[in-house]
């Protein structure tokens, strides 16, 4: 920040991100959630593995580190992330914001889904997340929500979800 003294600008010791992701379902695909195949007889269309939530903290991570978004680094356009993991592409996110200076602080993320029901798999979600992004599980926040059946997410035609991401200068 400039002062009336100095010419220098300081960079911010945190930055705050946002992210949000859908997808449509359909049959017969497999159901990822924050790393989680949860069983159900629908998934996500995507060009990956269709985890929202994960594609949601992505683009929060990237979008705090003014970095852009998960599409700029992992086109669907290219075969190279065709039905991929999302962990990986998580992981790489992660490395390129400590390859940048930062690292999570904490992180939390919010699932639209009418059904199934998956708030017994939150803590294993939970774990899963806080080991990629190398923090504390405590540093994790995932939530479930319905929208009471209003909606596409209601009509159970697909999942929605946003996530917020804390980065934290190394």
């Amino acid at each position: 920040m400039k002062t009336a003294e100095s010419t220098e600008i300081r960079s911010p010791q945190f930055r705050i991100g946002n992210g949000y992701d859908v997808h449509r379902f359909a049959p017969r695909l497999k159901l990822w959630v924050c790393g989680i195949e949860i069983p159900h007889e629908k998934g996500c269309i995507a060009h990956s593995d269709g985890d929202t939530p994960l594609h949601a903290l992505c683009d929060a991570i990237l979008g705090a580190l003014a970095l852009g978004d998960i599409g700029k680094h992992f086109p669907d356009s290219s075969n190279e992330y065709s039905g991929i993991d999302s962990k990986i592409l998580l992981g790489r996110v992660v490395k390129l914001a400590a390859d940048n200076g930062w690292r999570v602080g904490n992180c939390d993320i919010t699932i639209a889904l009418q059904r199934p029901k998956i708030g017994p798999y939150i803590p294993q979600m939970r774990a899963v997340v806080a080991e990629i992004l190398e923090c504390d599980m405590s540093c994790v926040s995932v939530k479930a929500t319905t929208t009471e059946k209003l909606g596409f997410v209601g009509r159970e035609e697909g999942i929605e979800c946003w996530a917020s991401a804390l980065m934290v200068r190394k």
